[in-house]
């Protein structure tokens, strides 16, 4: 072997050590995405009176987005929610709401949700992880859509997810009711939550 072949096969074998040590890396990595608050929101219904549904929000919310769009199993998501923002357009109902005998924001002035695991099953996407109201952790798992991600006018990438979960509020410490006199309860236990989330890449 020439001094010429000798050369070119150590850079061959340096090449080679390279790409092996590199292609396991990108296949895995995943985009972090900030959630914009201005174009993201957390919606719930409940039930009052039997006989309508009660709409609100909670508008402050911020997070992070973990995407990985090679394997959307190793994405993850992190959403926080301050408590006293929550906003049902009615002030008297909300300061209750804020209040010890429903949130008790100043005690627990935060809900959050942290994702502990990403699947596709044979219809749609599934996020399990942890939800925590009131200091209570439970785990929940719910159907979620991606949408993106697509580029702004202004050269910044976006991704959005759009999900839809039910949850029994006295698993998290939300007991406070009245029963009507034909027996049924001014305020349901079963909470319809609504999250339409927006992040941009950082």
């Amino acid at each position: 072997m020439n001094h010429q072949d000798y050369i070119k096969k150590i850079l061959t074998g340096i090449t080679f050590l390279f790409c092996a040590a590199w292609l396991p890396v990108s296949a895995s990595a995943a985009d972090e995405y900030t959630i914009d608050p201005a174009h993201s929101f957390s919606e719930f219904s409940i039930r009052h009176l039997v006989i309508s549904n009660v709409k609100g929000g909670l508008p402050d919310i911020s997070g992070t987005v973990l995407y990985n769009e090679n394997d959307v199993s190793k994405s993850s998501v992190e959403v926080t929610l301050k408590v006293a923002s929550i906003n049902t357009n009615i002030k008297d109902r909300d300061d209750h709401l804020r209040s010890p005998e429903f949130f008790d924001v100043e005690k627990y002035p935060e809900i959050t949700f942290k994702s502990s695991r990403v699947e596709q099953t044979e219809t749609c996407l599934m996020i399990t992880g942890i939800l925590t109201i009131k200091d209570i952790a439970k785990e929940v798992s719910f159907p979620f859509k991606l949408i993106g991600p697509v580029v702004d006018p202004w050269g910044k990438t976006r991704i959005g997810a759009q999900a839809t979960l039910t949850i029994n509020r006295h698993d998290y410490g939300l007991t406070y009711n009245q029963v009507l006199e034909a027996g049924g309860l001014i305020i349901g236990n079963d909470v319809n939550i609504e999250l339409n989330l927006e992040a941009v890449k950082k």
